[in-house]
């Protein structure tokens, strides 16, 4: 390290500082990358810039520069209306366009937040760049509602003599009401349950039954040999698709008796907790551990697990496998462990797979033509787990499934994101068109409508009902 003056560092922040030397960030001076463009067109940017604007208007006279940054360390906005602090960093091109991610501009606080996904602290000399050490940086990330997924953070920057007590909790505070803003102007789903870290073993009658397309019988293959020729396998897709059923298939092909446990990932706070909770199951005979979600580790739990990973003595097949949405966002030491990519095609490429899925998940209901029409029409963005989710709610209705059973989700074919209003006024015109006997005439009238809005609205929400054109 090139720091001269001692200084008390937190383990966090060691492990921070380790990772910027690696990436051969200039200890005495700052340059990060510039992209020169800015995307300003997300909901993510639109609820940010809403929350910073009010918080800017609440601390006017304060020299603390208000910034909204990607998932990338990219700063897409900056606020501030203390001109000298503003200038100064210009000089360190903390500044819209440039990425303060660490591998750019070694340890900071939005650097260190987009990287452990968790909120940060970074003040003074616990910077790695000297060119920083006159600053405090307060960040927290920024996590999609719906999904999990990392859409960027909020970093509070001020001088380093300043007090900085608060400076995380405001920083906190508008990371959530950013969250929480997203998901007023969303769609109206509720919010994806934070991680918990669960361990469970996975039982083989939990895996599917019917026989499924060649899309996913080569992947299973691919999976399968792999496995068996000792390699460690990364199993990647969309949410939803089938990630460690195909996993688990392809382990117990290779070793029938195996036990196999599952560690999803946890919370950022309690990596710790859940490392000690499952990695003593690495070395035991006839064990292996499926760990899911590897792209959305903490960078710090990912050090921790690949260093627990190597240290398991080398077998065929290897004692685990991995899951991730995105393998390119798999931190680099987890990544560097991985032999071999498999992925599971979405379920929107495998339309042959809807039926066979959809009857085994409905136990002994059955369904109408027209139902079935519905489901194999639809794109599934939620690929297997809405399938089921969609098939096991029609099932409690009735046992003979019909589409007046069936989600209202299912007959629209638009990607928009819909408010509230929208999706409860969309779920009412499917409802009346999925009636028995149902017509756009009496759907209107049931809503109150005339019949030109109810077919502009049928338009407007791209609703397609089996069996039904949208002038009938």
């Amino acid at each position: 390290m090139a720091h001269e003056r001692p200084v008390a560092v937190p383990a966090r922040l060691r492990a921070s500082w380790q990772r910027s030397e690696r990436y051969g960030v200039p200890p005495d001076e700052v340059q990060p990358v510039f992209t020169g463009t800015v995307d300003e067109g997300s909901l993510f940017y639109e609820c940010g810039s809403e929350v910073l604007r009010g918080l800017h208007a609440t601390l006017a006279n304060e020299p603390v520069s208000l910034m909204l940054t990607d998932s990338e360390g990219f700063v897409l906005s900056r606020l501030c209306g203390d001109s000298t602090i503003l200038r100064s960093l210009d000089r360190v091109h903390l500044a819209p366009g440039f990425s303060y991610a660490e591998r750019n501009a070694g340890t900071n606080g939005l650097g260190l937040a987009l990287a452990d996904r968790a909120p940060s602290l970074v003040s003074a000399e616990q910077h790695y760049c000297s060119g920083l050490w006159g600053y405090t940086c307060a960040a927290a990330p920024v996590l999609d509602p719906a999904t999990g997924a990392l859409l960027g953070s909020v970093n509070l920057t001020t001088w380093s003599q300043s007090s900085k007590e608060l400076l995380l909790a405001v920083a906190q505070a508008a990371a959530g009401n950013t969250a929480a803003l997203m998901m007023a102007r969303g769609s109206g789903h509720a919010a994806r349950p934070a991680p918990r870290g669960e361990v469970f073993r996975v039982y083989s009658d939990r895996l599917p039954e019917p026989r499924l397309s060649g899309a996913w019988q080569d992947a299973l293959a691919e999976a399968e040999g792999a496995i068996a020729r000792g390699r460690v396998v990364v199993v990647s897709g969309e949410p939803g698709v089938g990630k460690t059923v195909l996993a688990s298939a392809a382990r117990r092909a290779v070793r029938p008796r195996e036990r196999v446990l599952n560690a999803r990932p946890p919370a950022p706070q309690d990596a710790d907790a859940w490392l000690a909770l499952w990695t003593p199951e690495l070395g035991k005979p006839d064990t292996c551990v499926i760990i899911s979600g590897v792209d959305a580790l903490p960078v710090s739990a990912a050090e921790e697990l690949a260093a627990a990973l190597s240290a398991v003595p080398a077998a065929v097949p290897a004692p685990f496998t991995l899951t991730a949405e995105d393998p390119a966002a798999i931190p680099d030491v987890l990544g560097e462990l991985a032999d071999t990519v498999v992925e599971v095609p979405a379920l929107r490429y495998r339309p042959d797979d809807v039926e066979p899925l959809a009857r085994s998940f409905a136990g002994r209901s059955r369904f109408t033509p027209a139902a079935m029409r519905a489901l194999q029409a639809y794109q599934w963005p939620g690929n297997v787990r809405q399938l089921r989710d969609v098939v096991r709610q029609a099932a409690t209705r009735a046992d003979v499934i019909d589409t007046r059973h069936l989600a209202p989700e299912v007959f629209t074919g638009g990607t928009r994101r819909l408010t509230r209003m929208e999706a409860v006024e969309r779920d009412e015109i499917v409802r009346c068109l999925t009636q028995p006997g149902a017509s756009v005439a009496k759907a209107a009238s049931l809503l109150g409508m005339s019949r030109a809005t109810i077919y502009r609205k049928i338009a407007h929400y791209d609703i397609k009902v089996p069996g039904r054109s949208r002038h009938g």
